[in-house]
């Protein structure tokens, strides 16, 4: 084989190596510029919405009900918990939507409403649209086919976690694991 072929070989894989692996890192940034801009179709494709409510559902239930502390008197008996699972399944499958997750973050557009004039009011300014302050802490590869990334909210001790999944040549995050305040804070828009 001759040695510019060689090259090319060489160079056909390391541009198919660097794309695979900075991929991931475009669909992360993708994620946050959907949020940023309020864009929920963008959200819909980049998250698989059904996969993320189950593994919320899990966790819920894992942290309140299956609390594995001393059973006190105000421990519901198997027909109650199922009861308390069956709530906390349709109000996450309620809350947790593309939606959902603008309206908390404070990223989603509301119309202003504009008060009427007359000639001696004054126009006020529109107030000003807070973003969602996260960071990311890390984000590596797990396995090929799984990414995992460590978000750090403002405020927030604990961080959230993603795990991103390639589904027919597309990343798409495939679960979220929320801190514990998060799950049992009960005025958490999601």
């Amino acid at each position: 084989m001759p040695i510019r072929a060689k090259w090319s070989v060489v160079a056909a894989v390391l541009v198919a190596g660097l794309t695979y692996g900075a991929y991931p890192y475009v669909t992360l940034y993708r994620l946050g510029a959907a949020i940023q801009t309020s864009d929920a179709t963008t959200l819909e494709s980049l998250v698989d919405w059904p996969a993320v409510r189950e593994g919320i559902k899990e966790d819920v239930c894992d942290l309140v009900l299956d609390d594995p502390g001393p059973k006190t008197q105000t421990s519901l008996p198997p027909f109650g918990a199922s009861f308390m699972r069956g709530i906390a399944a349709n109000a996450i499958d309620q809350a947790v939507t593309p939606q959902a997750l603008l309206a908390a973050t404070g990223t989603i557009s509301q119309p202003a409403r504009q008060p009427p004039m007359d000639r001696y009011a004054q126009a006020r300014p529109a107030p000003e649209q807070k973003t969602a302050d996260v960071r990311v802490k890390w984000a590596f590869f797990d396995s090929p086919t799984t990414f995992l990334v460590s978000l750090q909210a403002r405020g927030q001790a604990d961080p959230i976690k993603l795990e991103m999944a390639l589904h027919h040549g597309a990343w798409q995050v495939q679960r979220v694991w929320l801190p514990a305040d998060l799950l049992t804070n009960s005025g958490s828009p999601t």
